[in-house]
């Protein structure tokens, strides 16, 4: 770089304006500066002999397009600003190239290029700098000597003197051309600079390329200087645990990863694993002892072994076989669902007379509300076993039920095992909540790696993917819940025995807000009971006038608004207890919610009121029928399905066939239209099991005959008039009570469905059970 120093020994005023071009590829040199050349081509070559001859003066013209060796100066791809430079040396070689080393004296702009020439020759005029002697340019100048410092500290190919030479430059426009040809930058960027002729400026522009070429240095030293850091530390922990490897060994210590295998072995023996889970963790053993304990499959392997030593291959809890006992726990939890405690009595008594049954698999279904998932934690304390809940709503991966593989990152087993894991024992009761919410997708479907799970007689070998080992489910007691059993696949429905938690009657939600809902909610917000009391009548004033469910979700949430009522007045210091009577409730709640409408509607001719089933309980379904001026038009609206469309088409085609028998003008069809409306025009409805409730709400339409007061029906038709059996008849019948129904006529097959319908309720409704539609409206029409 020592020749690249400016020489100050030259006159620009001696420049001809007639001058030799010579092109330049990648290369630019500046006025002052000094720069080596080899010049190949034979035009070229011709131009330096004849320039040596002479005055030793060439100009300088950088070629824009490195690909065209012979530039066109008619095409515009050489440069209109050069340098007017001055031959210092020149060598020729053996193969007649030519080295030089020229310095730059001016700049000079080509106004024209002469023609039959051998080689380029210009018109050409010299310009200097346009100096400023200013605060800004000195400012500029100091800001650039100071960037300039600092990439030579930062470019170990660049001589640590040229700091110092650029200190000692006073003229701007010469500091701005010496830190440009030094710098690594572009040609069209040093040719930017070359023909810019303010000196401002062009310490601005150089300024610019400096601050660009220095950030990239100080980016890379960064790295640099990292990656030997790291070098530094993984050189250093490697000679301090090859020291201390040979301390310990000199001390006769073992080393720790000796250690936590020869756990890993002693839990093994400790826990009696089964044969193929003491194959699989002797390998990861073996594997584990070949391994660094830096790697990370070292880590993996000990993750794999945590898990296959902790779970509890045969960790057994003791059943609490006190059939008395477990009675009285199930009775103290929960009020009513005789169903499901007698069918966990039952199980207590099969494992007492034969101890290795296999669990049940239980499926609790019913409304929102009833108990299901609350039923779980009560079983599990009266048999005494551990309790693990699985919330499967909304789960759509296979793996969440089987595993993932080891092979990929961060693989686990899945909830199955994991449970177990938590339980601490192979006979937990794992209640696998919201199984009829469970999706599907490009993930695989969950309910197909449940069928493995939940049958008896094959879960006693489940192979999650990530132990790969199999694992006896047979001692684990399932129970499952869901609200609705249609969207539980067939097969895995097959598997389970499904429970009934049908919804419950008035008197039975009393019982339950005394007995658990109002205590809880009292002791929720910090009243004593000496502070609060809500008498029956309050609470059946809540059941009828502000709730309507199956459940007691949104029972017990009156009853904390209640009790947050009385609590805000009693720390306020207006009151310093409450007595809610039935006339208090308007207070905390409001107006009452709801009332019947089977009384307002059910005085009109052409309403019938019948009972459906929803998946939160029986409900109230009202018909209206109404007739027009027309021609045998029917019209059915109230967003119905096709099911309870064809219902409606096959009452009026029995009721036309058989117009004389019940008393119909014959003649009547003939011009009229017929329109069925069912309310609640926002709710789909669909089912067979309006078919009675529309054929008797059309023919008190045609016979202007109101139906009875509270009486309800519920039932399918056939074209001859029979009347076929229907289901849920325990929600419908529980909702036709809450609404005060007193009369229900039913299909004469569902007579023994009423065995499942509280004494209470049965002896509060007078039931009719019909065969024929004849029947039903003998008793329904007045």
């Amino acid at each position: 770089m020592k020749d690249r120093q400016p020489s100050l020994d030259y006159n620009t005023e001696n420049i001809p304006k007639l001058l030799p071009i010579l092109p330049l590829f990648d290369a630019t040199l500046f006025p002052k500066m000094v720069l080596p050349l080899v010049v190949m081509k034979g035009e070229s070559v011709t131009l330096i002999d004849e320039a040596m001859a002479k005055d030793r003066m060439i100009g300088l013209l950088v070629a824009k397009k490195k690909e065209n060796l012979k530039p066109d100066p008619e095409s515009g791809d050489l440069a209109k600003v050069g340098t007017a430079a001055l031959i210092l040396k020149m060598a020729k070689t053996e193969d007649n190239h030519v080295q030089l080393l020229v310095q730059g004296l001016s700049r000079f702009h080509v106004k024209a290029f002469e023609k039959g020439k051998p080689y380029l020759v210009a018109q050409v005029e010299t310009f200097g700098d346009t100096d400023h002697d200013n605060d800004e340019t000195q400012a500029l100048m100091a800001n650039l000597i100071k960037q300039f410092d600092r990439v030579v500290q930062l470019s170990p190919g660049l001589p640590q003197e040229m700091g110092s030479m650029a200190t000692s430059i006073k003229e701007p426009g010469t500091l701005a051309d010496m830190v440009a040809s030094t710098i690594n930058s572009s040609a069209e960027e040093k040719q930017q600079v070359l023909e810019t002729r303010d000196s401002t400026k062009r310490l601005k522009l150089v300024t610019k390329l400096v601050h660009h070429q220095l950030e990239i240095l100080e980016l890379g030293n960064k790295i640099q200087s990292q990656v030997k850091g790291d070098m530094d530390k993984r050189q250093r922990e490697y000679y301090l645990r090859q020291q201390l490897k040979a301390i310990k060994e000199e001390l006769g210590e073992t080393d720790e990863a000796s250690v936590e295998l020869d756990e890993y072995r002693t839990k093994i023996k400790e826990r009696e694993l089964p044969e193929e889970a003491v194959k699989e963790a002797e390998r990861e053993i073996d594997r584990l002892s070949r391994m660094h304990p830096s790697s990370a499959e070292y880590t993996v392997a000990m993750t794999y072994l945590d898990w296959l030593t902790e779970l509890p291959w045969n960790t057994s809890t003791e059943d609490n076989l006190d059939i008395k006992k477990a009675r009285k726990v199930l009775d103290e939890d929960h009020f009513g669902l005789e169903k499901p405690k007698r069918r966990i009595i039952e199980y207590l008594a099969v494992r007492k007379l034969k101890p290795d049954s296999k669990g049940p698999i239980l499926c609790f279904a019913g409304p929102p509300g009833t108990g299901k998932t609350s039923l779980g934690t009560s079983i599990a304390r009266a048999l005494g076993r551990k309790f693990h809940r699985i919330s499967l709503g909304g789960v759509r991966d296979e793996a969440e039920i089987r595993g993932h593989r080891r092979t990929y990152v961060g693989a686990l087993p899945g909830r199955i095992i994991q449970g177990l894991r938590r339980a601490g024992s192979n006979n937990p009761i794992f209640m696998l909540d919201e199984i009829d919410k469970v999706g599907s997708d490009f993930r695989g479907d969950p309910s197909s790696a449940l069928l493995e799970v939940l049958d008896p007689e094959q879960n006693f070998s489940f192979s999650d993917h990530y132990l790969d080992v199999p694992f006896d489910l047979s001692k684990v007691m399932f129970i499952t819940t869901a609200n609705v059993l249609d969207t539980i696949p067939s097969a895995l429905r097959d598997r389970m025995e499904v429970i009934q938690l049908l919804g419950y009657t008035e008197d039975e939600k009393v019982k339950i807000a005394a007995r658990y809902l109002i205590p809880r909610q009292r002791e929720a917000h910090g009243l004593a009971a000496r502070q609060i009391k809500i008498t029956t009548g309050a609470v059946r004033r809540i059941i009828s006038g502000y709730t309507r469910e199956a459940g007691l979700r949104n029972l017990e949430r009156e009853i904390a608004t209640v009790c947050r009522g009385v609590a805000t007045a009693i720390a306020e210091g207006e009151i310093e207890k409450a007595t809610i009577k039935v006339d208090d409730v308007a207070v905390y709640l409001g107006p009452v919610k709801l009332q019947s409408e089977a009384k307002a509607r059910m005085t009109t001719p052409g309403v019938a009121m019948g009972l459906a089933w929803t998946p939160t309980g029986g409900d109230l379904l009202f018909i209206e029928a109404t007739a027009m001026k027309g021609k045998k038009g029917l019209t059915l609206t109230g967003q119905l399905g096709d099911v309870m469309k064809e219902s409606a088409t096959a009452a009026l085609s029995f009721i036309r066939a058989n117009a004389k028998r019940l008393g119909v003008d014959e003649d009547f069809f003939d011009e009229h239209d017929i329109h069925i409306h069912v309310p609640a025009g926002a709710i789909p409805k669909d089912g067979p099991s309006a078919g009675v409730t529309m054929l008797t709400a059309l023919v008190s339409l045609l016979k202007q005959k109101t139906i009875k007061k509270d009486l309800a029906m519920t039932g399918e038709i056939t074209l001859r008039g029979q009347v076929l059996p229907v289901g849920g008849i325990k929600e419908k019948v529980l909702a036709a009570h809450r609404a005060g129904i007193k009369t229900i006529l039913l299909p004469k097959w569902n007579e023994k469905d009423l065995v499942d319908i509280p004494q209470k309720v049965r002896d509060d409704i007078q039931f009719h059970f019909m065969e024929k539609m004849l029947d039903v409206l003998k008793i329904a029409i007045q």
